[in-house]
């Protein structure tokens, strides 16, 4: 028995199950009949959503580098940083490595994928046609969303700080809580993405 074309096929993101893909009424969801995964949903005004999310999400990484991080106070003497002096504190001898991995995976990355994403879905919400090179751009930032890792940098402090508690004070700064709402918009963003669907609008507007 032969395969349907593979545009009419849609993979299970856990199982890998292929299913034929079908258009969805408003409100409808499919589900992988294997595991139970959730394929595609429709919701009408999602783009709209994504969009304003990744707009504000941009907004937030802007303010994360270009205002105080954390101020520490031990015994009278005060330290205050920021995102992008963490990167500087490695920049010499044999941690230059590490300080262009936290520019990368912290800041440039993120910032990339964000930048792609308004890129490739902001005419769509106009109801216009895709920018030249949208559906790269596309995945460019669903290739990079794996490696933009502010979460885990948050997490990451989140520790350290536990451990200095009872050693400084420690005051948060602006950049802080730009970073703490950035890994929360992303998680919203990332929940209303339907990838199926984006792809299909990026094919049939391109068409």
């Amino acid at each position: 028995m032969s395969l349907p074309p593979l545009t009419d096929l849609v993979a299970c993101p856990h199982c890998d199950t292929l299913h034929y893909a079908r258009l969805l009424d408003a409100g409808e969801s499919a589900s992988c009949r294997r595991c139970g995964a959730g394929l595609m949903k429709s919701r009408p005004q999602a783009l709209a959503g994504i969009l304003s999310l990744a707009l504000t999400a941009f907004v937030l990484m802007v303010v994360a580098i270009s205002f105080p991080f954390l101020d520490l106070n031990v015994q009278g003497r005060q330290h205050a940083t920021s995102v992008l002096g963490a990167v500087m504190a490695f920049q010499n001898g044999f941690a230059f490595p590490l300080a262009l991995a936290i520019a990368g995976f912290i800041v440039i990355l993120p910032l990339t994928r964000l930048l792609a994403l308004i890129y490739a879905i902001a005419p769509l919400v106009r109801g216009a046609r895709p920018r030249k090179f949208a559906r790269e751009a596309f995945g460019l930032a669903e290739t990079l969303r794996p490696w933009s890792m502010v979460e885990i940098f948050m997490v990451g402090v989140t520790v350290a700080l536990i451990k200095v508690s009872g050693l400084a004070t420690v005051h948060f700064g602006p950049a802080f809580w730009a970073l703490a709402g950035l890994v929360i918009i992303t998680v919203l963003k990332d929940q209303l993405i339907c990838r199926y669907s984006i792809w299909e609008a990026l094919d049939q507007q391109q068409s």
